[in-house]
């Protein structure tokens, strides 16, 4: 019998890293490399089972938008097992992908930020990135894979609106247009540009329901054909504009977006200096917060009705019960938190932290996973395992596969501390020049009592979040410099980490 998993789916410090020799000062690609797949070690298996991800874009964990899907309520979280401490290591689109695809931490797989020359789809591809991701490592083990919507940051470039990355036996990704908008987009459809208007001869040309029906047809077809498949779908919401299809725009005319203990936090003084000085929300801002907050529930609304299509059309091929459904997100989003108006990229909650949902077999329904750190740099080893494969050695994450049953490993033998690092939104032209890695603008360690925050600037946050779990009040200048002493050693040892040193690093030092 077949088996689905459906995958549902932000030193000292802190001068700059060391230089990266493989970094390039050019930032304007001249033409796209021929990239041949790196070999990876398969295990033998009676039956692989089929994947299917599903990655939404910017998805808050704590701002209950997913309370606002009765699909995924009842289908997902009903059904299934919910890990609650699930995090994002540098909450930005392009390298939380990157992670998703590889395994690595950010300063491991090179593409730092959004944009080239340190970040971006093509600093991913110039660096041979693709060569080993788990695309790559799925069609090796016999799978058909695809990718349908986002890629990374920045793709495609404009003078190859075609090409798709090795690795994927179908691709259908935005190519030019508004794909973020929902319509007027051109899909890059193996190869071959495909235009996608508002009139659709009867069907709907919205984003979020076209990727919906191309993966209906991709799993009817694999199903037919009876070969295991490897699915990246990928959608553009809730990210901003947030704009919802139009048979939802009429919903939840009074909602507005929740008022967290820190919402417009009155003290930020002991906040970084980029906080320090914001004034208060007016009574404008929060108007407009509540409306982005409204338009990003709706948005969802669709990809909810994608994850009730997908369970019927898996229902309907007799799979649902050999189906494992996980539910995530690139990183999360703040909307008045700490005085910040909208967005992702600080170490904060909101930003690091995603829903991670799975159902399937042998998972408990109705379950919630407590007090085991996990995060993005743990998917791709997780699903190699699931799919029977060995992952590389410069994979950094932990497999997640023994936390699912029923008898986890303890907890003295997982990791103590999650690394955080961020290195800006976009290049300076003085860094495009000098072909440096770009100096991080804060590096931390979330545990699970406590977040150690050092920024460029030197400043240190501490928040103890059981005492404090919104984060409002930094108590660096409190504690005892021991204390400090200690995070930021482990720090060093963390930010330099590779491989499967990562996984000694990420014990507390004085647990090893």
């Amino acid at each position: 019998m077949k088996r689905f998993f459906v995958i549902v789916c932000l030193s000292t410090l802190i001068g700059c890293l060391p230089a990266i020799n493989e970094h390039s000062p050019t930032v304007t690609p001249r033409a796209l490399l021929a990239i041949t797949p790196e070999s990876v070690d398969i295990l033998p298996m009676q039956q692989r089972p089929n994947i299917l991800f599903i990655l939404t874009d910017d998805l808050d964990a704590k701002l209950d938008t997913i309370n606002y899907m009765p699909y995924l309520q009842k289908l997902m979280i009903s059904q299934g097992l919910t890990i609650d401490k699930y995090f994002i290591t540098t909450p930005l689109c392009c390298p939380s992908r990157a992670t998703y695809l590889r395994g690595q931490f950010t300063h491991n797989h090179g593409a730092y930020r959004t944009d080239q020359p340190y970040g971006g789809f093509w600093e991913f591809h110039r660096l041979a990135r693709e060569a080993s991701t788990l695309a790559t490592w799925m069609q090796a083990a016999g799978y058909r894979t695809v990718l349908l919507g986002k890629y990374l940051n920045g793709y495609p470039i404009p003078k190859d609106r075609t090409f798709v990355p090795v690795g994927w036996d179908e691709w259908y990704s935005a190519a030019k247009g508004s794909p973020y908008a929902g319509y007027k987009y051109t899909l890059n459809e193996n190869g071959v540009q495909v235009d996608y208007n508002e009139a659709g001869q009867g069907k709907s040309m919205y984003m979020t329901d076209v990727l919906a029906r191309k993966t209906d047809d991709f799993i009817r077809r694999a199903d037919a054909d009876d070969v295991p498949f490897f699915i990246y779908l990928s959608t553009f919401a809730p990210h901003s504009p947030s704009i919802p299809a139009p048979r939802h725009q009429a919903l939840l005319p009074d909602l507005k977006a929740p008022h967290t203990e820190s919402f417009n936090e009155l003290d930020v003084s002991d906040k970084s200096s980029d906080l320090q000085f914001d004034p208060l929300l007016t009574e404008e801002e929060i108007i407009e917060l509540d409306d982005e907050y409204r338009s990003r529930v709706l948005a969802m609304q669709a990809v909810d009705e994608m994850i009730l299509n997908l369970v019927e059309v898996l229902d309907e091929t007799g799979q649902l019960d050999n189906t494992y459904i996980i539910f995530t997100s690139d990183n999360g989003y703040h909307l008045g938190q700490h005085r910040l108006r909208n967005g992702k990229g600080t170490a904060y909650e909101e930003d690091i932290r995603v829903p991670f949902i799975i159902r399937g077999p042998g998972i408990k329904p109705d379950s919630t996973f407590q007090g085991y750190i996990t995060g993005n740099v743990d998917f791709a080893p997780t699903l190699a395992e699931l799919a029977g494969i060995l992952p590389p050695t410069f994979v950094d994450g932990r497999s997640l596969v023994g936390l699912f049953s029923n008898s986890p490993p303890p907890a003295t033998e997982w990791r103590d501390g999650y690394l955080l690092e961020f290195y800006g939104y976009n290049t300076s032209e003085k860094e495009k020049l000098a072909g440096f890695a770009p100096p991080p603008v804060y590096l931390g360690i979330r545990t699970s009592k406590y977040l150690y925050v050092k920024y460029n600037s030197g400043l240190i946050e501490l928040y103890d979040l059981i005492a404090d779990p919104d984060q409002m009040e930094n108590i660096a200048s409190i504690v005892d410099q021991d204390l400090l002493d200690y995070f930021s050693k482990w720090l060093d040892e963390l930010v330099s980490c590779s491989g499967e040193s990562c996984r000694i690093t990420d014990k507390e030092p004085n647990a090893r």
